[in-house]
């Protein structure tokens, strides 16, 4: 009998210490973790935002001087007579009586109610081949330059 009792005895096990829960050293290293992490993100946005902007002034700058080209064509005489050249400037031409200079009037209002009151523009023609420039500042996308400039050169 003295074997059986000796058998349901155990060992004394050793002292554990039981966790109940987290320590506040743990969970103020998540949130330093997880402050680091969101504020990442946010300066990926923000880069994100800078970026989406100077991409739709340059879509904007394309599809205007396009505009102007396609004006031109469809008054294809005053384009070829040279009536449309124009140095490059920011200030809007008056809206004179033929519909060169009224184009032009819209076109230069638009390109800067569009890309920004900063845009310039010009229109030079020679030999039935126009080009026409479009600038503007684009600092604020990463890697744009304050004169940032769009050329488009067809036949008219």
């Amino acid at each position: 009998m003295s074997d059986e009792v000796n058998m349901h005895k155990s060992a004394p096990r050793p002292r554990h210490r039981n966790q109940a829960g987290v320590s506040l050293l743990e969970v103020l290293i998540a949130v330093l973790v997880l402050a680091i992490g969101m504020l990442g993100v946010a300066a990926m946005q923000a880069t994100s935002l800078r970026n989406s902007q100077g991409s739709l002034e340059r879509s904007q700058a394309v599809v205007l001087a396009y505009g102007i080209m396609d004006a031109m064509r469809a008054n294809m005489l005053a384009a070829r007579a040279n009536s449309y050249n124009m140095t490059l400037t920011c200030t809007v031409p008056t809206a004179g009586t033929s519909l060169a200079s009224r184009d032009l009037n819209a076109w230069m209002t638009s390109l800067q109610a569009t890309v920004g009151a900063s845009a310039c523009g010009s229109v030079q023609c020679a030999s039935n081949v126009c080009e026409v420039i479009v600038q503007w500042n684009d600092q604020r996308a990463t890697g744009g330059i304050a004169a940032q400039q769009l050329r488009v050169r067809s036949r008219i």
